[in-house]
Order: structure tokens, then C-alpha cells, then sequence
């Protein structure tokens, strides 16, 4: 088919009916997951016909990638905050409220991101190969380098990151059990708290 987009700088309604199609591409794809989304439930949760949706994307693997990649690049940044010449504990535990607070405000891109990688990542693997393998490996080592000068705790760096992943994203992944399990209280009440004291006495060198 050929592509009628036009090459020049997109109109103010055409930014907004691209941005429209997404917003509603992401209530869908985080609640049906890739295969259960279809476009005909992308247009009618973003009002524009499909035919209206086919003039900006070729098709629902063009919009769930256009997702992904903009989720990846929101997703890397408090990893890549990461200072090597702060103190590593603080460090780490900043990273670790940053990715907790992410979860809160971007609960629908985490449960994205999570069905595409319960289905094999195959339309993220060679972003993740091509820009987290590479910064997981280099903040990996930096913490092998605190733990060597004796300032944190000796833990498995990379077992530290997907436990840090596990702990705060969790509330998004699974924010329906939750809310459930926590209804007399705001479901991330104390969350904080807890994943800080957890983390302050895993690292802290005794």
C-alpha cells in the first residue's frame, strides 16, 4: 500500500489526531495486550474512524511501536541519572523513588511494556539490545565499583536492578490487586517508606 502521509511538517490538528490515536492506542494495548488489540477498538476510544487511523499509522504494529519507543526513552532516564560521583546508596535510592513514581504516573505504559515482554519482546528486542543492555551493563558495573571501594553493601548488581524493577513497578503491573488488597488504605500508602528502609539496609556496608 502506498504510504499517502505527507512529508511535510504534520499540521496542529494533524499533531493532535496522531497524539489522539495514541493516548487511545495506549488505554487499549495496556488493557487487551498486542493480540487482543484491534484498530476498530483504537478508533472508536479515540473518536476517529479507522480509515482516518490507517493516513497516520500502517497499521496497529506501527502505533504499538511508536509506543514502545516512546516509552523507552521515558523509561532509561532515571537509570541513566544515575551519578557516579554521588553517594551510592542515596543514588540508588533515588532511583529507586523515581522508578516508584513512575509507576504511579505511568501505570499504562508499564503494563505495555510488561505484555511486550511477557510475549517474547518481539517488536522491542532490538531497542533493548540496543539501548538497556548496554546501560544496565554500565550501571551494573558502577555499582561493582562502590561495592570494590567499600561503600555499598557486596550484592549482585544485576539482581539488585530487576529487584529494584520488581519492587516499584509491581504497583502498576498488578495495580488491580492492589487496590483490592489495600481498599481500606491508599493502595500505595507507606510504599515509599518501606522500599527505602528495604533498600537503605541492603546496601548500607556494615
Amino acid at each position: 500500500m502506498t504510504d499517502a502521509r505527507p512529508d511535510r511538517k504534520p499540521s496542529r490538528i494533524q499533531q493532535r489526531n496522531r497524539k489522539r490515536i495514541l493516548e487511545a492506542a495506549l488505554d487499549v494495548f495496556s488493557q487487551q495486550g498486542y493480540r487482543g488489540a484491534t484498530l476498530d477498538q483504537i478508533a472508536t476510544r479515540s473518536g476517529l474512524s479507522k480509515p482516518n487511523i490507517l493516513y497516520y499509522f500502517s497499521g496497529k504494529e506501527e502505533i504499538h511501536v511508536t509506543l514502545l519507543n516512546q516509552l523507552m526513552e521515558t523509561w532509561l532516564d532515571p537509570m541513566r541519572d544515575i551519578d557516579p560521583m554521588g553517594d551510592p546508596c542515596e543514588e540508588l535510592l533515588r532511583y529507586v523513588h523515581r522508578k516508584l513514581e513512575m509507576s504511579r504516573k505511568y501505570p499504562r505504559e508499564s503494563r505495555l511494556f510488561a505484555n511486550e515482554i511477557l510475549q517474547g519482546a518481539p517488536r522491542i528486542r532490538p531497542h533493548l539490545e540496543r539501548e538497556l543492555k548496554p546501560l544496565v551493563d554500565s550501571t551494573s558495573a558502577q555499582i561493582e565499583r562502590w561495592i570494590d571501594e567499600g561503600r555499598l553493601a557486596a550484592v549482585d548488581p544485576m539482581h539488585l536492578i530487576f529487584s529494584i524493577w520488581a519492587t516499584t513497578q509491581h504497583y502498576a503491573d498488578f495495580e488491580a490487586q492492589v487496590q483490592l488488597l489495600m481498599r481500606d488504605r491508599p493502595h500505595r500508602d507507606g510504599a515509599a517508606d518501606y522500599l527505602d528502609m528495604l533498600y537503605r539496609r541492603l546496601l548500607t556496608p556494615h
